[in-house]
């Protein structure tokens, strides 16, 4: 028993041992030190707590799902990352509680124990017998040369001979323990700024993680953090309409989000932005009201956020990060597409709602999701590498959902643009987030209106009209049965061309027509399809009360073609109707940041002695002097030996001065 109880301390010491020699280990600190640089740096590069959204899309959902699986969307806030950082921290700790005693002792003892061998061996030593000289008048002149060159010194008495220990930048020492200290300082500030306080509410419950989308009232309470629980530091946004005011953030967390509450309120009094001439833009700027009834009492504080130039306001700093539309109120005319009759239907929205809207399969959500009052794009009609910029006008972007949730995105543009000298209302349009937009041009009539377009393209889908009007266009002198035909014919072409514009044509002469008599059939009935088209077109003039007996001008001429243009895309376009701008009224939004960092004086605190202990360690030097003395026989024996951790040429000068300077001494000493 006694043997066990005696083991038991030496297992402990052991085990500790052990302990400290894993955590203080120099290759791990190394190690995790370069696991946290090389997670800083992908940290960095991609651009973190981004909606995924928009990393299927720059990624695909291959990479997209490993990313993600590695936690490399939010870096600084994984758990891994919070691990390895606090695990180099007590690897740092422990490198410093082993390494300081024995520093300490490094700075304070002069270890005048030394043997005469081992100074000899020193590759700074010099070696003195000096005649006629007395140990004490030598060591005076040793004395008076090394303290005049700034060394600290301590002599020991060991009988027979005596020893002259003295340093000089023992402060270089220090270094190696601030940059370590550093180390932990600003590991703890990162802590303190990382999500590891939103991770330990979650981890515990506390806190769950909406990936719903929510307005800000919506939001539930296990949702929201309140001023009285707010995370030591956080980054969150929110974009401000004109006129409104909000006393919350939005966190971002992975595919989610939290609701931060702030103590005070932030009110958007005007916002700003002006353009390049290239159209990005140049600055913007926020006039604010700070609302804190706490604080303010009910003068309410004014102040102006630029970017860069951000507002702190209790430890809160509001940055200029983003700016968007507000909820611009529009009006709008929905033109249909797809029926025998024109008519419009009057419609009126904001952006940011959604309203329901009929289509031929169903019905479709219209989500209106911005407004653009200025769109500065190249010229159209510009030189290659003619840095032209032209204001194409307002513009409005929205979506047509369907019952199964797929979407197709638009874009439309409020006023006709010129392109080769005519003039088009142009609507763009993408069937998946990513995809380049194709683009549909609406000849635009002499009125400035797409009313022309539009009425020749009902006419084409009214099937009772077309019967009539070919019944009465087809050349007399044909035989009934031919006629009868004939219209039965033209009647498929104008549906085929409807449904699935001129290709749906090619396409049924392929099904129909043998291979050998394919090219003949399918340019008979791109014919017949033109020819059709051009009856129709010149009565729709005829309706308008264009005098078309002598045929049509040029213009008009263009206008059919660019007419056919678009009824080639129509089948494409995907929209039962095309949604024309009428008027709006723009609410402009700013989009700021407020942030919080408590953790930003410790690491600043950290840097400052980083910066300190790496000037300590690489500008100054530890440089070290040991003296021998003993008496032989009527004479003298001095040694002189030298060491520094740095710098070794510099000592090497240093050391060379200081042996001239001692045989001077001895000379002038030794004289008569």
């Amino acid at each position: 028993m006694n043997d066990t109880a005696a083991c038991q301390p030496s297992r402990r010491r052991t085990l500790r041992w052990v302990l400290l020699e894993f955590f203080g280990s120099m290759n791990l600190a190394i190690t995790l030190l370069v696991v946290v640089a090389v997670a800083s740096v992908i940290g960095t590069v991609l651009q973190q707590n981004q909606p995924y959204p928009d990393y299927i899309l720059k990624f695909g959902p291959f990479w997209f799902d490993i990313f993600r699986q590695l936690d490399l969307y939010d870096v600084y806030g994984t758990g891994w990352f919070i691990g390895i950082l606090a695990f180099l921290i007590l690897s740092t700790s422990v490198c410093i509680y082993r390494q300081t005693p024995i520093l300490w002792r490094e700075m304070t003892r002069f270890r005048t124990r030394v043997r005469l061998d081992s100074l000899r061996g020193f590759h700074q030593q010099a070696e003195w017998r000096l005649p006629n000289q007395d140990s004490e008048t030598v060591l005076r002149a040793v004395r008076d040369v090394i303290q005049t060159r700034g060394y600290r010194w301590r002599i020991a008495d060991h009988g027979d001979h005596q020893v002259v220990a003295a340093m000089k930048g023992r402060c270089n020492r220090l270094g190696y323990l601030l940059t370590h200290t550093a180390i932990v300082v600003i590991g703890v500030g990162g802590l303190l700024d990382g999500n590891l306080w939103l991770k330990l509410k979650e981890w515990r419950g506390e806190l769950r993680i909406e990936t719903r989308d929510l307005a800000a009232r919506d939001i539930p309470p296990e949702s929201r953090l309140t001023p009285g629980a707010a995370a030591p530091a956080f980054r969150g946004n929110v974009m401000l309409p004109e006129g409104s005011a909000a006393n919350f953030v939005f966190l971002r967390v992975r595919d989610g989000f939290v609701l931060q509450e702030l103590p005070f309120a932030i009110e958007l009094k005007d916002f700003q932005v002006a353009y390049y001439d290239t159209g990005q833009p140049k600055s913007f700027v926020s006039e604010v009201l700070i609302h804190d009834q706490d604080h303010l009492g009910d003068q309410p504080l004014a102040a102006t956020i630029r970017v860069n130039h951000p507002l702190v306001y209790r430890g809160y700093a509001i940055y200029q990060s983003d700016f968007g539309d507000g909820g611009s109120k529009l009006e709008m005319q929905a033109w249909p597409l797809a029926a025998p009759r024109l008519q419009a239907v009057e419609v009126k929205g904001e952006i940011g709602g959604t309203l329901k809207v009929g289509g031929s399969s169903g019905a479709l959500t219209l989500e209106l999701d911005d407004f653009r009052l200025f769109n500065l794009l190249p010229q159209p009609d510009a030189q290659p590498g003619d840095r032209q910029f032209r204001n194409f006008g307002p513009s409005f972007g929205f979506k047509l959902r369907d019952a199964t949730g797929e979407a197709r995105e638009y874009f439309n543009y409020m006023a006709p643009v010129q392109m080769e000298g005519r003039w088009f209302y142009i609507s763009g349009m993408r069937a998946r987030p990513g995809d380049p937009l194709t683009y549909l041009h609406i000849p635009a009539d002499a009125k400035s209106s797409p009313e022309r377009f539009l009425r020749f393209n009902a006419r084409l889908r009214d099937g009772d009209w077309l019967q009539s009007f070919f019944e009465r266009s087809v050349p007399s002198g044909e035989s009934a049965d031919f006629q009868r035909d004939f219209n039965r014919v033209r009647l498929s072409l104008m549906e085929l061309v409807t449904q699935g514009g001129f290709n749906a044509v090619a396409e049924r002469a392929r099904t129909v027509v043998p291979a050998d008599r394919l090219q003949e059939a399918t340019t008979l009935y791109l014919n017949i399809v033109r020819d059709s088209l051009a009856e129709i077109f010149v009565e729709v003039l005829r309706e308008e009360g264009m005098a078309v007996e002598q045929g049509i001008n040029e213009r008009e001429e263009a206008f059919f073609n660019d007419a056919l243009s678009a009824l080639a895309a129509l089948p494409n376009y995907g929209s039962p109707f095309y949604l024309q701008l009428t008027g709006f009224q723009q609410v402009e939004a700013s989009g700021l940041q407020v942030t919080r960092s408590s953790g930003a004086v410790v690491v600043y605190l950290g840097f400052a002695l980083l910066s300190i202990g790496v000037f300590v360690m690489f500008y100054t030097a530890y440089r070290r002097l040991w003296v021998w003395l003993a008496d032989e026989e009527g004479a003298t024996r001095l040694v002189l030996a030298g060491a520094v951790n740095r710098r070794q040429a510099e000592f090497t000068g240093e050391f060379a001065g200081i042996v001239a300077a001692l045989e001077r001494r001895m000379s002038v000493a030794s004289s008569p």
